[in-house]
C-alpha cells in the first residue's frame, strides 16, 4: 500500500531534549560558578567580620593541632617547685608560713638556682615578712608576681612601688592610640617590703578567649600610664641577662629581648606555645628541696617557677590539652619558648584571605563540571590542600594558618553545587519521565537521563535490527468504516504493539500511518538485538491472534499485519533541519530494505518475514533454544527494487510448544528479482 509521509517522529522529542542538554549542562556548569563564587565573597565577608562562632571553631582546630602535633621535649633549663600533696602532708596546709618560704628561697639560692619566679601573691602583711624579704634579698634574683583588676577602678597604695618594673623602652608609642592595650584598673601588689627586695615584677594575668580556652600570652599590660611585662616576659630576660633597657617593647609588632624577637598582635599577646600537658615539665616537690632530697645540680643555673598543683589549691586553666591545668605549667611554656626563641606566629589576615580565595576560585570553576562522585573527591582534595599544610605550618613553621573558614568554603560550595545539579538534574529527569514512558522502556528513559550523550546528535554508524509492522489492507478497511471505528480499533492494536516493543527493550522510532517502526541496538547498545526484535516479532503476533477473537467476539472487522526484519547498519541519531525539526531516527539502505522485506509478507502470504541478515545473528540463538519453539523456513533469494544483489527471505512461524525448532535454508539457486515495492 502507499504509505502516508513520515510524521513527527515518538522520539523527536526526546532527542530535542537531548541537543537541549547539552545546552542545559553548559548552563549548569555556568550556574554552579556562580554559586561558588557568591559562596566564596560570602564566607570572605565573614572572615573579614571575624564572625564569633567561626571564631571559636577555628580556635578549637588550633586546639587539636596541638593535640595531634603531642608533646614537645622541654628545655632543661626550666623547672617547677611545687606545691603538691605530699608537700602539704609533710608541711602542714596551705598557706604556709612565710619563714617555710623563707627557707625554700634560701635553699635554692644556695643551690644557686639562675632565677627564682613566683607565681603565688603574697599580698597581706605577716609577722616573718622580714624573714621572707631577708631571704629575697640575698638570692637577689626573685621574681614576684602582681595582678592587674580590668573591672574595678581604684588607687593601689604604694603603686610607685611598680613603676621600676615597667618598660623603659618604647618604639613607635603613636601606635597606641589606633591600637589601645589592655588596661589595668587597679593592681593587687605584694606586700612593700617584698617588692623592695625583689630584682623585677611581672604581672600574671591570663585573658582566655571567648571559648575559656587559654592561649594568648599578654606580654603587655597598661596601668596608671606605664607598659608592664609579664611574669615570664621578666624571668626569660633576666635569665638570658639582657637589662631592661635592651627589653624593647615595639607598639603593636613584637618585643625585642636582646637579640630575640618575640612576634605579638597589636594588644601585645603571643601566642601560647604549649609543650605539652600537665607534667610536660619537670615537677620538683617542695618539700624535696627543703630535707635536701633534691640534689644542688638539679636546681642550678636553671628558672625555677614556685607554684601550686596540689588540688584545691592552684588556679585551674583550661589549655589546648587540658580543661584543667595549672597556671604555673603555662608559665613554664611561655619561658620555654623564650629562651629557646621559638614562637607560634598568626599568618596575616592578607594570607588568609590569599588561601580562602585562591580555594574557593578553583573550586567553583572545577566542581561543577564534575557529578557528585567527582565533585566529592575535587572537595576531599581542596580540604587535604587546606588542612595537611596547614598542620604542616603550624609544627614544622610555627604559623598558625586559619583553616575554618577555607574548609568551611569548600564545604559550603561543594554541598551548594552538588545540591543545585541534584535539583536540575532531577527536574530534566522528572520532564523526561513524564514526557518520553509513552514511547520508550523505563530503562531506556533512565539509562539516557544518565548518558544522553548515546543518542549522538548528528548520528553515527550502528548495527541494529529494524522491525517494520504494517496492518494488511488498510486503505479498504479505511473506506468502509467511518473515522470514529477506524481510529477507535487502530489505536486498540498500536497500543497493544506498542507495549510487545516496550516488553522486549525496543526503540520505538515512529508510527507511519498504520505502519510501525522499531529498532533494537540504539540509542542503548544491545549484544542481543536481533534475538529481541524476533522475539517482539512472533510476540506481535501472537497478540494479534488474541485481539483478533476479541474483536471476532464483540462483532468487530479484523485487522492483520505483516513484519519484516532487517540487521545491518544503519545511521542512527539526531537528522533533520537543526532548530526547525529533528527526528532521533534511522536512516540507510537497511532501514529500506527491512521495509521492503515487510512489504512482501503480502506475497508469501506470511506474517513475519526476516533477511538472511537477520537470520545470521539469530541462528545460534534458535539452535540453542534461547528464542523459543519455531521454525525458520528458506523461501526465495529475491532481489528487491533499488537493488542488485539477492537477499535470502526467510518465513518465521512460532511452533507449539515442545516442538523441535529448525532452520530451512534457502535455495541459493532460487533467485527472484521484483519490480514492485
Amino acid at each position: 500500500m502507499e504509505k502516508p509521509a513520515f510524521r513527527k517522529g515518538t522520539l523527536n522529542y526526546l532527542v530535542r531534549e537531548l541537543a537541549s542538554n547539552l545546552t542545559e549542562k553548559s548552563n549548569k556548569i555556568r550556574t554552579g560558578i556562580v554559586i561558588g563564587l557568591l559562596i566564596t565573597i560570602l564566607t570572605t565577608c565573614l572572615m573579614l567580620l571575624k564572625l564569633h562562632p567561626l571564631e571559636t571553631v577555628e580556635g578549637k582546630l588550633l586546639d587539636y593541632r596541638f593535640q595531634i602535633r603531642g608533646t614537645l621535649k622541654v628545655p632543661e633549663s626550666v623547672v617547677i617547685a611545687v606545691i603538691d600533696e605530699k608537700s602539704i602532708e609533710k608541711l602542714g596546709r596551705w598557706p604556709w608560713n612565710r619563714d617555710v618560704i623563707a627557707r625554700l628561697v634560701e635553699r635554692l639560692n644556695k643551690a644557686g638556682a639562675g632565677v627564682i619566679v613566683f607565681d603565688i601573691i603574697y599580698s597581706e602583711h605577716e609577722k616573718n615578712d622580714p624573714l621572707l624579704a631577708a631571704a629575697i634579698k640575698d638570692a637577689g634574683n626573685v621574681i614576684l608576681p602582681i595582678v592587674f583588676d580590668f573591672d574595678r577602678e581604684s588607687k593601689t597604695p604604694d603603686s610607685e612601688l611598680l613603676v621600676n618594673s615597667a618598660f623603659t623602652s618604647v618604639e613607635n608609642p603613636e601606635m597606641f592610640k589606633k591600637y589601645t592595650p589592655i588596661l589595668g584598673k587597679r593592681a593587687l601588689i605584694p606586700v612593700p617590703q617584698l617588692i623592695k627586695e625583689a630584682m623585677q615584677l611581672g604581672h600574671i594575668n591570663m585573658i582566655p578567649d571567648d571559648d575559656g580556652t587559654l592561649r594568648w600570652e599578654t606580654l603587655v599590660l597598661g596601668y596608671n600610664g606605664y607598659l608592664y611585662p609579664s611574669l615570664t616576659l621578666q624571668a626569660a630576660a633576666i635569665y638570658l641577662g639582657v637589662p631592661p633597657e635592651k627589653v624593647v617593647l615595639k607598639a603593636t609588632e613584637g618585643i625585642q629581648v636582646g637579640k630575640r624577637f618575640i612576634p605579638t598582635d597589636r594588644w601585645g599577646r603571643t601566642l601560647i606555645r604549649y609543650y605539652g600537658p600537665e607534667g610536660t615539665f619537670r615537677h620538683i616537690s617542695i618539700s624535696d628541696i627543703l630535707d635536701g632530697t633534691v640534689k644542688d645540680e638539679e636546681l642550678q643555673g636553671k628558672v625555677v617557677l614556685i607554684g601550686a598543683t596540689a588540688i584545691g589549691i592552684y588556679d585551674l586553666r583550661v589549655t589546648p590539652f587540658s580543661p584543667a591545668m595549672p597556671g604555673v605549667e603555662k608559665h613554664a611554656s611561655v619561658i620555654a619558648s623564650i629562651l629557646e626563641n621559638k614562637f607560634l606566629r598568626a599568618v596575616p589576615l592578607a594570607a588568609n584571605l590569599g588561601i580562602l580565595l585562591l580555594s574557593g576560585l578553583l573550586l567553583s570553576f572545577l566542581a561543577p563540571r564534575y557529578k557528585v562522585a567527582g565533585a566529592a573527591g575535587m572537595a576531599a582534595l581542596f580540604l587535604l590542600l587546606v588542612l595537611v599544610p596547614g598542620y604542616f605550618l603550624f609544627t614544622q613553621k610555627g604559623l598558625w594558618v586559619n583553616i575554618t573558614y577555607p574548609s568551611l568554603n569548600i564545604l559550603l560550595i561543594f554541598i551548594a553545587i552538588t545540591a543545585y545539579n541534584y535539583a536540575v538534574e532531577e527536574r530534566y529527569a522528572k520532564r523526561m519521565r513524564a514526557m518520553f514512558s509513552s514511547y520508550v522502556t523505563e530503562r531506556v528513559v533512565n539509562e539516557l537521563i544518565k548518558n544522553p550523550d548515546m543518542a549522538k546528535l548528528g548520528g553515527e554508524r550502528r548495527e541494529v535490527t529494524i522491525l517494520f509492522s504494517d496492518v494488511r489492507g488498510f486503505t479498504s478497511f479505511s473506506e468502509k468504516h467511518s473515522p470514529e471505528e477506524v481510529v477507535a480499533i487502530l489505536n486498540e492494536y498500536l497500543g497493544a504493539m506498542t507495549g510487545i516493543v516496550f516488553r522486549w527493550e525496543g526503540t520505538l522510532d515512529k508510527f507511519i500511518g498504520d505502519a510501525i517502526l522499531a529498532f533494537w541496538g540504539a540509542p542503548m547498545p544491545q549484544e542481543n538485538h536481533a534475538e529481541l526484535a524476533v522475539k517482539c516479532a512472533l510476540d506481535m503476533v501472537k497478540t494479534l491472534k488474541d485481539l483478533q477473537q476479541k474483536w471476532q467476539a464483540e462483532g468487530k472487522p479484523l485487522l492483520d499485519c505483516g513484519i519484516g526484519l532487517n540487521t545491518g547498519e544503519v545511521l542512527v541519531g539526531n537528522i533533520g533541519a537543526e532548530g526547525k525539526k529533528m527526528d532521533y531516527t534511522v536512516i540507510g539502505d537497511n532501514v529500506n530494505l527491512g521495509s521492503r522485506v515487510e512489504s512482501l509478507t503480502r506475497k508469501y502470504d506470511a506474517h513475519i518475514l526476516m533477511t538472511e541478515f537477520t537470520l545470521s545473528k539469530v541462528r545460534e540463538y534458535v539452535s540453542s533454544g534461547k528464542i523459543g519453539h519455531i521454525s525458520i523456513t528458506g523461501l526465495e533469494r529475491v532481489i528487491v527494487k533499488g537493488k542488485e544483489e539477492p537477499v535470502g527471505i526467510y518465513d518465521v512461524k512460532a511452533l507449539e510448544p515442545g516442538a523441535k525448532s529448525g532452520i530451512v535454508d534457502v535455495d541459493e539457486d532460487k533467485i527472484v528479482k521484483l519490480k514492485e515495492k
